[in-house]
């Protein structure tokens, strides 16, 4: 064999060699990522987010829903509870709707506005009348869902307060609050994603301030929500 055909069949076997080399330490580098990816702890949130404040919060499963009655036990819709002469509904109306407008000659009642719902994402157009309930005034913690989480044992001047609290309460898509019903995070969330962990924290700040717990499923689904936001603050009563 000739000076030149060695040195190339050198030179071959060394890039075969490199080649082995680099192909045991890529695998060897997946392994590690993978182990240590395996060991990674769930995101924790910054004291005064959300998900730090769903730590704190009694897991345990849901009480029963016997005796349950929405008007008897959490008080008629819509009251007044602030005093200022105007029921909880049109409050939130006035909150929530843009460029809205008051009935002729009452200083309360919402007759029209526009709403970017929160919920859907969409854009409804709201005027009192036959087509009202196109926006609906939801409980984010339904109240049922607060029932069988602690509220069954209140009086009912704490029921009726939650259930007129604003931090509780958004204006939505009708159909899509009808959708909800009174499932909580691990049964239900809005379709439009760029809202949930909004949504999660308001859950999760009603839960807060009234002491109610949530369940096993519930914590789970709202932690895996805030897991792609572990920043999101928790709303303000």
């Amino acid at each position: 064999m000739s000076a030149t055909a060695k040195k190339s069949s050198q030179t071959r076997k060394t890039l075969q060699l490199v080649l082995i080399a680099v192909a045991a330490l890529v695998l060897a580098g997946n392994f590690v990522v993978k182990s240590l990816g395996d060991d990674v702890a769930p995101a924790e949130g910054a004291e005064g987010s959300a998900l730090a404040t769903l730590d704190t919060l009694v897991v345990q499963d849901a009480a029963t829903e016997e005796g349950y009655d929405r008007e008897s036990d959490f008080g008629s819709a819509w009251q007044d509870v602030d005093d200022n002469g105007c029921d909880t509904r049109n409050d939130m109306l006035q909150r929530d709707l843009d460029d809205f407008v008051l009935t002729d000659g009452d200083s309360c009642q919402v007759a029209s506005g526009t709403l970017d719902d929160p919920y859907t994402g969409e854009t409804i157009d709201f005027e009192r009348g036959e087509r009202s309930g196109d926006v609906q005034i939801d409980h984010v913690v339904a109240l049922m869902n607060a029932w069988t989480t602690g509220a069954a044992d209140w009086d009912k001047g704490k029921r009726v307060e939650i259930a007129n609290d604003p931090l509780n309460l958004v204006a939505s898509d009708g159909p899509a609050n009808m959708g909800k019903g009174a499932r909580d995070a691990a049964e239900w969330l809005p379709e439009n994603q760029a809202f949930r962990c909004e949504y999660v924290a308001l859950q999760i700040a009603v839960k807060a301030k009234y002491e109610l717990w949530v369940t096993p499923a519930e914590h789970d689904a709202m932690e895996d929500v805030l897991t792609s936001c572990p920043s999101e603050p928790l709303p303000a009563s």
